[in-house]
């Protein structure tokens, strides 16, 4: 695994959902709640709305990101996406606990937690790739 593949693949993903949270917002957020629990209120739309456009631009950073040499600045960008992915996990965990989230959250974790070690394991340690 190499830093290049972490920030190609974290980047399609970031950029798929978040076009289908700009774009389709109710539809996308329906796959993930609970059967019976109402759907998404004007303000539960905006920020799913804003949640699409900051992956979109997350997306935008790794592809940009992936080329880069081993720095200080790729380091801060693996930390960042780290950090991020990580309490991303952590929250996605509290949401299918809680009921607020359906059994296909379980998915966001996954890829949460996939995408926080690929970045710590490839971009937090010098390297030569």
């Amino acid at each position: 695994m190499t830093f290049k593949l972490v920030c190609t693949a974290s980047a399609v993903v970031s950029i798929a959902f978040g076009i289908a949270f700009v774009v389709a917002a109710e539809p996308a957020m329906a796959m993930y709640t609970p059967e019976g629990a109402p759907g998404l209120t004007s303000g539960g739309l905006l920020i799913t709305n804003l949640l699409g456009a900051a992956l979109v631009g997350l997306g935008v950073i790794a592809l940009q990101a992936r080329d880069a040499a081993d720095s200080v600045a790729r380091r801060a960008i693996a930390m960042g996406f780290v950090v991020g992915n990580t309490i991303a996990a952590v929250l996605a965990v509290l949401g299918i606990t809680s009921g607020a989230t359906n059994a296909l959250g379980w998915s966001s974790v996954a890829l949460y937690a996939i995408f926080a070690v690929g970045f710590a394991m490839t971009g937090l340690a010098k390297s030569s790739d």
